[in-house]
């Protein structure tokens, strides 16, 4: 029997604190940082769905909307959208939380592409995804298309 997951079974939740040692010299949040924040956040997801170990085979889709801040909470919510056959696609919104009102505004938006791995390292299928709301399924075609792109851009050479 083929396992299956739903995308809520592996989404995260993951909230930061914006200190001064993560500020870049325009006072803003060193976009490497937020990365390496969204890495991890996506290997969370991915392990959650796949329960093995994962690394990331690519990242597209980096937008960064707007800055954030000392001070600020960013929050980021990662979720499974699309899986192939040792591979999955974690989509990862960023939001920066005001806490006088507890309002989130977007500041990021990325999609990362996860391997899983078995015991040698060697990639290994994963868990179908349980498709259950019309939001899901249009997110799954959306990720067919992006996956079709990152083929196309492979096959180039990109």
């Amino acid at each position: 029997m083929i396992e299956e997951r739903k995308v809520a079974e592996s989404q995260v939740e993951i909230a930061r604190l914006v200190r001064p040692n993560h500020l870049n010299s325009a006072g803003r949040l060193f976009g490497g940082l937020l990365m390496q924040w969204l890495d991890e956040a996506a290997g969370m997801v991915a392990m959650r769905h796949t329960r093995s170990n994962v690394i990331t085979a690519s990242v597209d889709n980096l937008r960064f909307i707007h800055g954030a801040y000392n001070g600020e909470m960013v929050v980021i919510i990662g979720k499974v959208t699309y899986v192939g056959t040792t591979s999955l696609e974690v989509r990862l919104d960023t939001y920066v939380e005001h806490i006088d009102d507890g309002m989130r505004h977007p500041i990021n938006r990325a999609y990362f592409t996860m391997v899983a791995l078995d015991e040698n390292d060697k990639p290994k299928p994963v868990p179908r995804l349980m498709i259950e709301t019309e939001a899901e399924k249009a997110e799954w075609e959306a990720a067919k298309k992006r996956r079709e792109m990152r083929m196309k851009r492979k096959e180039e050479g990109f």
